[in-house]
């Protein structure tokens, strides 16, 4: 029988599957084109600790191999996620992530608490609406927090250790292309108690209008996603999984089952697929499909008999 499990911090994952943050809203809205049994888990749509309505002007932009985005967290913010979406959360038999973002480490401590109480509170009535927390500090679309915590591994660290103070749920630290060293970022995440690192978000990228001379965005630059970065994303992971002890995530254009398969093999224990979101709604039911068929094909009946073997 074929075996796709793979874990994080004692948690069980049905396989690989993982939707990423900021392209799968939180959950239900893909839940009505496909059931979420059919992925090992989602991470919702970055959530601040207060409701943000996100950039001015244009927010994307399709590329020949990708696409450009400047949403600048537009989110509820984390009391009404979990007054509203979260009791929904309660019922999904998947692995349900919370992006959390920040402005100032007083926002992020302040998040990371909230979500740390409402767990406690619905763990008393025998109820679990999250299973893990995805730290952001890798966002290039926001002025402040967001990126300009995750370039430098010694300011990051302070957000770290901040957040995993404040919760006692599994974190994940999600890293940036943009750091100055991305493998010592990995290592100050392990130091400071995280129990996995998500890698990489998008590279901060441009799009000129010509007739305009001006940026598109309103923020001149916004993060390049999608198959163009697949290559220099799959290189960092193989980089960080040969240096840290932790479970890595590895995500940047995966689109494919052969793509999950190449981040299986430089030493992932999962994958987040982004941006193949917009291109098919139906992208985790069909990816989960074609990596047991090309498993099969290939002779594998377990992803630990590859996992890092590159």
């Amino acid at each position: 029988m074929m075996d796709t499990t793979c874990h994080i911090a004692g948690i069980a994952f049905r396989n690989p599957i993982v939707m990423a943050s900021g392209t799968f809203g939180f959950g239900h809205e893909y839940n009505r084109f496909y059931p979420l049994d059919r992925i090992g888990g989602f991470s919702g749509k970055g959530l601040t600790l207060h409701p943000k309505s996100g950039n001015e002007g244009l927010r994307s932009w399709e590329t020949a191999a990708g696409m450009l985005n400047s949403v600048g967290l537009e989110n509820p913010g984390i009391p009404a996620f979990l007054s509203t979406e979260a009791e929904r959360w309660e019922n999904y038999d998947v692995v349900r992530i919370l992006n959390l973002g920040g402005s100032s480490l007083e926002d992020y401590e302040r998040g990371a608490a909230l979500i740390e109480e409402d767990y406690k509170h619905r763990q008393q009535r025998g109820k679990k609406a999250v299973d893990m927390i995805e730290l952001n500090i890798s966002c290039p679309n926001v002025k402040a927090g967001g990126m300009a915590y995750g370039i430098q591994t010694e300011t990051a660290r302070t957000v770290v250790g901040l957040v995993r103070k404040a919760t006692t749920l599994p974190l994940i630290v999600k890293l940036s292309p943009n750091a100055e060293d991305i493998v010592s970022m990995a290592l100050m995440c392990e130091e400071e108690g995280a129990e996995a690192v998500s890698l990489v978000n998008t590279f901060s990228a441009m799009k000129i209008d010509i007739y305009k001379r001006r940026s598109v965005f309103e923020n001149s630059y916004a993060g390049l996603s999608g198959p163009a970065i697949k290559p220099i994303a799959l290189r960092m992971v193989h980089q960080v999984c040969q240096s840290v002890h932790i479970p890595v995530m590895g995500l940047g254009g995966i689109s494919s089952a052969e793509d999950i398969l190449e981040f299986i093999m430089a030493g992932a224990e999962v994958v987040q697929v982004g941006t193949h979101n917009f291109v098919d709604l139906r992208a985790g039911e069909n990816l989960s499909r074609d990596l047991e068929n090309l498993m099969r094909q290939l002779g594998i009946s377990s992803l630990k008999e590859i996992r890092g073997i590159v």
